[in-house]
C-alpha cells in the first residue's frame, strides 16, 4: 500500500487542488439548481495523457474516481498510482483482444457496446471467478466516428446480455456531440436521461439502471441538470492536453 503524499509533494499541485474545489463547487451548485443531493453525483478524473504524479495528487486532494480511456497506458503506470484510494473505470472503447489485460484491473467497465464485447468480458470474469460491472454504451447522437449501440437496438442488446453470468450491467454510459448551446445540450442529455428511465421500468432481468454516466469538462453541469450520475472530468481538472 502506498503511503499518503508529503506535504511538498501536495503543494507541487496547486493547480490540480484549486481544479478540484471548483467543479466540487459547481456540481454542488447543479444539484442544487435540479433539485438533487450533491451525493448523487460522482465525479470521475479522467486521465488519459495524465502522469501518475498528477493523478496522485488529484487523489491526495480527494478524487474518488479514476477513468482510463486506453488499456495499455493505464496498465504501463497503474503500478505508480495510488489504487488502494480510488475506484478505476475503463472508459474507452475495448477491443476484444485486450479484454483479458483489463478484467479484474478495473472497478468498471463503462463502454460495452456489443454483444461480442459484452460475452467476451463475461467469459473472462467467468475465468476469473469474477463478476465485472459495466455500463452499456449508447450512441446517442448516432455520429459515426463514435462508438456505442443505437438507442434503437439497446433494448435487444440488454436481453441478450442480461443472461451472460460473468458481467452485471449497472446502467448507461453516453458521449452526445458538442452543441455550443445550453439549450441543444440540456435537450440531448435529457433525451438520454429518458431513454435511461425507460429502460429501468422495463425490469430486464440482471440489468440494474442505477448509473447514468454522462457529461464531460463542456457540459458536466448541463449534464447533471438532466439527471447525470457520473460526470467524466479531465481537462477541466488536469488542464488541456
Amino acid at each position: 500500500m502506498m503511503e499518503k503524499l508529503s506535504d511538498e509533494f501536495y503543494n507541487l499541485y496547486p493547480d490540480i487542488v484549486e481544479n478540484l474545489k471548483v467543479i466540487k463547487s459547481n456540481i454542488a451548485e447543479a444539484c442544487i439548481k435540479a433539485g438533487r443531493d450533491p451525493k448523487e453525483v460522482t465525479l470521475m478524473g479522467v486521465t488519459k495523457t495524465v502522469q501518475a504524479e498528477r493523478i496522485n495528487a488529484a487523489i491526495d486532494a480527494g478524487l474518488e474516481l479514476i477513468g482510463e480511456n486506453r488499456v495499455q497506458e493505464y496498465l504501463d503506470k497503474r503500478v505508480r498510482i495510488n489504487l488502494d484510494r480510488v475506484k478505476t473505470h475503463l472508459i474507452g472503447h475495448l477491443q476484444t483482444n485486450k479484454v483479458s489485460k483489463i478484467v479484474g484491473k478495473v472497478d468498471m467497465i463503462e463502454s460495452i457496446d456489443s454483444v461480442k464485447v459484452a460475452k467476451a468480458v463475461s467469459d473472462y470474469s467467468t475465468k476469473l471467478g469474477i463478476v465485472t460491472d459495466v455500463l452499456v454504451q449508447v450512441n446517442i447522437g448516432k455520429e459515426a466516428s463514435k462508438h456505442g449501440v443505437m438507442e434503437e437496438e439497446l433494448e435487444e442488446l440488454l436481453h441478450t446480455i442480461s443472461g451472460f453470468g460473468g458481467i452485471k450491467v449497472r446502467g448507461l454510459m453516453a458521449i452526445p456531440p458538442i452543441y455550443d448551446t445550453e439549450a441543444e445540450k440540456r435537450a440531448v442529455f435529457s433525451h438520454m436521461y429518458k431513454l435511461f428511465i425507460d429502460i429501468s421500468r422495463k425490469n430486464i432481468d440482471n440489468i440494474t439502471m442505477d448509473i447514468l454516466s454522462m457529461g464531460m469538462s463542456s457540459d458536466y453541469r448541463e449534464a447533471i441538470l438532466e439527471g447525470s450520475t457520473i460526470v467524466r472530468i479531465g481537462s477541466a481538472l488536469f488542464g488541456s492536453r
